[in-house]
């Protein structure tokens, strides 16, 4: 916030486009820096946090908006500046009743026990880095338990999951065709076939074994070498336990392709295309309509 408002300094009306060109140079920020996205992928991260310094600095009456995307410092930011401080944070920003007041809503909700925490990781984070890192703190949660569930379950129990989990990824056409290509049962280390998509255009073989530990490179080759014996160039190994690094490394230079699906990834996967799972809350995050506001 201090570099940005040190630009503003000049009492310019800036653009905030340039600003942000500004302050990535005066980071010495890479490419990759710039561009690095928000969990959401949406934004990326620099031009977030550029966007919620304009903000916390408007809230805080140092800074004004004549128009959208742009910013001119007012005499309170001037005040600032002449008084030379180390930095401007969100502990900084509190002295100003404005400040206060636009936190106080947000502050009133906050459990008792998370305050602190929560006040500690806002001064470090914007709002959408904060929404977004409890959203992830609450499904890696919900995974273990969903892990925890899968593993308890049977092994016909954990093939219909796989049923039920590959059809909501878009392979396997119908239910019916999908059930009944993975319900085989294990032929010379095939558990069973599905279509890569819905016109059957391509086949992928598949081997899911409800297994507690770690999965090694010998069960991989005997995988492997079922799918040679049917010329087969692709092939998707899924447990509920895990895979030895051996296995990992094994197949990543080999022919034909294989891809490994532990428990964890098969919980997240179960999370993100809601198997096993329902939502209970959704919440909506908006922006202003400039075009609303606008006047002919």
């Amino acid at each position: 916030m201090l570099p940005l408002l040190r630009i503003a300094g000049d009492g310019k009306d800036h653009l905030l486009s340039a600003v942000r060109a500004r302050l990535a140079v005066e980071f010495k920020l890479a490419p990759q820096d710039q561009d690095e996205l928000l969990p959401s992928g949406r934004q990326t991260r620099f031009a977030n946090r550029v966007a919620w310094a304009k903000v916390y600095l408007e809230r805080g009456g140092l800074l004004v908006s004549p128009q959208r995307g742009h910013l001119v410092i007012l005499p309170r930011g001037l005040e600032v500046l002449k008084a030379a401080p180390d930095r401007i944070d969100i502990k900084f920003l509190r002295k100003y009743p404005e400040f206060v007041d636009f936190q106080k809503a947000k502050a009133e909700t906050k459990e008792p026990s998370s305050q602190t925490s929560a006040a500690d990781s806002a001064d470090t984070a914007t709002p959408e880095e904060a929404l977004e890192a409890a959203h992830g703190t609450i499904e890696a949660t919900l995974a273990s338990e969903v892990l925890t569930r899968v593993k308890a379950g049977s092994p016909a129990f954990f093939e219909r999951l796989v049923v039920e989990l590959l059809l909501k990824m878009g392979y396997g056409g119908s239910r019916a065709d999908a059930g009944q290509a993975i319900g085989k049962g294990g032929d010379e280390g095939i558990d069973g076939v599905i279509s890569e998509d819905r016109l059957g255009l391509d086949i992928v073989y598949l081997q899911a074994k409800r297994w507690e530990g770690s999965v090694g490179r010998p069960e991989i080759q005997k995988f492997v070498g079922a799918l040679h014996g049917r010329r087969a160039k692709k092939g998707v190994f899924i447990t509920t336990g895990s895979f030895t690094a051996e296995a990992r490394a094994y197949v990543e230079h080999i022919d034909p392709k294989v891809v490994l699906i532990d428990g964890q990834r098969v919980a997240e996967l179960m999370v993100d295309f809601e198997v096993g799972v329902a939502t209970v809350r959704t919440f909506h995050v908006k922006r202003v309509d400039s075009d609303y506001f606008e006047e002919s």
